[in-house]
């Protein structure tokens, strides 16, 4: 079986609009599966708040607070406006990660046109952010403070290039990791069946340790998912934190 074939993008309902494919896919169905999973925690858990909380509530407070001490720690008291955008995002990448671990599903952020526009949606955020904040002055972020002014020349362009590659490394980083994980998840259970069809009884007992392997692989999957969707918010957090903050 082609590991690689998990990644392809099928149309579930084919549709054209102007001669653009708007289709509603494979990938379209795990967002909308997100978008109602979210939605049934976040506001079926929390509609009928109660002192002590059931699991719904406290999964639902667990994820609100996670977000917040994550905003207020690396973004400052001043970003707390801009939770809701870092909330979505973690909630975006997380629920997108772990849906795509269940068999059947597809897993969108393997797909670097999702993750980089997902990037390149943080970026032009902060840059407006601190353009409106600070005006002309937020250019200063590419000088850092106390660099001798003769540095200007080779430090801001060193500076500014950094600064437009963070969508790449935003993206690069979710996709590739998520698409690794799952191909070698895959290779692996491959392996399990190659093993039990073309060596008899014999071929059941050797995929015993694929079978073992692919256990382990799935539960570090689990906190790959749950590291990448820390990684990708923390990072924006930072980011924000430039535009509000500047230095």
């Amino acid at each position: 079986m082609d590991p690689i074939h998990q990644f392809q993008i099928n149309p579930i309902v084919p549709f054209s609009l102007g001669g653009l494919d708007v289709s509603f896919t494979n990938s379209s169905l795990a967002m909308a599966v997100v978008f109602v999973l979210a939605w049934y925690i976040m506001v079926v858990g929390t509609r009928r708040a109660a002192i002590v909380p059931n699991r719904m509530q406290s999964l639902a407070e667990m994820l609100y607070e996670f977000v917040s001490s994550l905003v207020q720690e690396n973004a400052g008291r001043k970003a707390r406006p801009y939770f809701p955008l870092v909330f979505s995002i973690f909630i975006f990448v997380l629920f997108g990660n772990l849906v795509g671990l269940v068999p059947g599903m597809f897993t969108y952020t393997s797909h670097i046109i999702v993750t980089f526009a997902l990037g390149m949606m943080v970026i032009i955020f902060v840059t407006v952010l601190g353009i409106t904040l600070h005006g002309v002055h937020f250019f200063s972020l590419f000088m850092p403070p106390g660099a001798p002014i003769w540095l200007a020349p080779v430090v801001v362009p060193i500076e500014i290039i950094s600064y437009f590659i963070r969508p790449i490394s935003l993206g690069v980083r979710l996709f590739a990791n998520m698409m690794a994980g799952h191909t070698m998840l895959k290779v692996f259970a491959g392996f399990v069946i190659l093993m039990a069809s073309g060596m008899g009884k014999i071929g059941y007992l050797a995929g015993i340790a694929p079978i073992v392997i692919n256990i382990a692989l799935t539960g570090f999957e689990i906190m790959v998912a749950i590291l990448q969707a820390y990684v990708f918010s923390i990072l924006t957090c930072l980011y924000i934190h430039d535009a509000v903050e500047l230095h």
